[in-house]
Parts: C-alpha cells; sequence; structure tokens
C-alpha cells in the first residue's frame, strides 16, 4: 500500500493586487502634506515680519509708535498728547489743572470749550492781562508756545484739550487754525481777554 504526500493547492494570484494593509497611509497624503507646510512657512516667514527692521527698529515704545500712526478718521489725538506734553504740560499740568500763580487749569475752562476762533488766537499769539478762568481771576503772560507749531499740531493740541480730562468740546481742524493764522496775519502784540471776548 502506498501513500502519496500532496502539497496543498496554492491559490491562483496572478490578475490580482495586493492588499493593501490596513491602517497604511498613502504616500501621496504624506507629499501634499509636506507640501502644504512648507507654502505656510514660506508665507509666514514673508508676511509675518519678525525680524523686518521697518516695523520695529525706528520706535523706542509702544506709544511712541502709536504717535506715528496715521489718524482714523479725523484729528490724531495721540499726536496732540505728544504735542501738549513736551509744550503745554510744563505750565498747565499733564491733568489739564493748572498751576497756582504760573498758569490757570484747561480742564472746564470756558476758554478752552468756547468758540474755537477765540481758542486758536491764543497759542497764535500770545495772552497778557487779566483772565478770568473757571470764577478764578489770573494776570499773567503766556508767549505765542503755538506760532512755531503746523497747523496740524497744532489744531491736535487744541483737540486734545478741548476733548480730555473730562471735556466734552468738538475738534479743531488744520483749516480752521490755518484761517485763523492767516486772519491775524504778521501780529506781535499778545491778545487780551477783552479783545477775545469780542471774537466769536
Amino acid at each position: 500500500m502506498s501513500v502519496e504526500m500532496r502539497r496543498p493547492a496554492q491559490p491562483a494570484t496572478e490578475g490580482r493586487e495586493e492588499p493593501t494593509p490596513q491602517g497604511a497611509v498613502p504616500m501621496w497624503l504624506f507629499i501634499l502634506l509636506f507640501v502644504a507646510l512648507f507654502w505656510g512657512m514660506n508665507y509666514f516667514d514673508r508676511h509675518g515680519a519678525w525680524f523686518n527692521g521697518r516695523v520695529y527698529a525706528p520706535y523706542r515704545s509702544l506709544a511712541e509708535l502709536q504717535m506715528h500712526q496715521p489718524p482714523t478718521g479725523g484729528i490724531n489725538l495721540e499726536r496732540g498728547r505728544a504735542v501738549y506734553e513736551s509744550v503745554c504740560a510744563l505750565c498747565h499740568g499733564v491733568d489739564g489743572k493748572g498751576k497756582p500763580g504760573q498758569a490757570p487749569p484747561l480742564a472746564g475752562a470756558e476758554w478752552v470749550l468756547g468758540p474755537v476762533n477765540r481758542l486758536v488766537r491764543i497759542p497764535l499769539a500770545g495772552l497778557t492781562g487779566p483772565i478770568e478762568v473757571n470764577g478764578q481771576q489770573w494776570n499773567l503772560a503766556m508767549p505765542a508756545m503755538g506760532a512755531a507749531l503746523s497747523d496740524e499740531d497744532l489744531a491736535a493740541v487744541l483737540s486734545y484739550m478741548r476733548t480730555s480730562w473730562g471735556n466734552k468740546g468738538t475738534e479743531v481742524t488744520a483749516e480752521q487754525v490755518g484761517a485763523v493764522r492767516k486772519e491775524i496775519g504778521n501780529r506781535t502784540q499778545p491778545f487780551t481777554a477783552a479783545e477775545l471776548l469780542t471774537v466769536q
């Protein structure tokens, strides 16, 4: 009696693809991910301005940067504040409350909140003689501190004064300053309170 050893039959694999193992990620997805990552880093590098000297180098502080920003629809009050603090605050105080025996207050002052044409004359030509501010008498001379300022800077500082420390005045435009400057011409004498009260 003879026993034949037979091998098990192998399944036919011709014409069939090998199945993809479960959990494998296709190669094209890796390539797409790499391209997207490369593009994103390149875009961020070009538009992020991390090390762009034009953005950071010229400015020493955030306040200085904001001072040079273009105004957003009106007078640049940050510029007005900076000019006020460098030109006016020494006498009138950073808080606009004035200093006894030196300068009257600007906070709540009728001269600040009154007609713009009247207010613009004071820094352009100066003020001398007795004047009443917030019910208190003053008799001091103010030089023409705003004569050397541009129309834009003087408008900004006056607007800052009219809208700060609780003041609710309107802004002053560079055109209004220019018109008053032209009207008073080369006046060298400071105004008196009596003269200014005739201006509307």
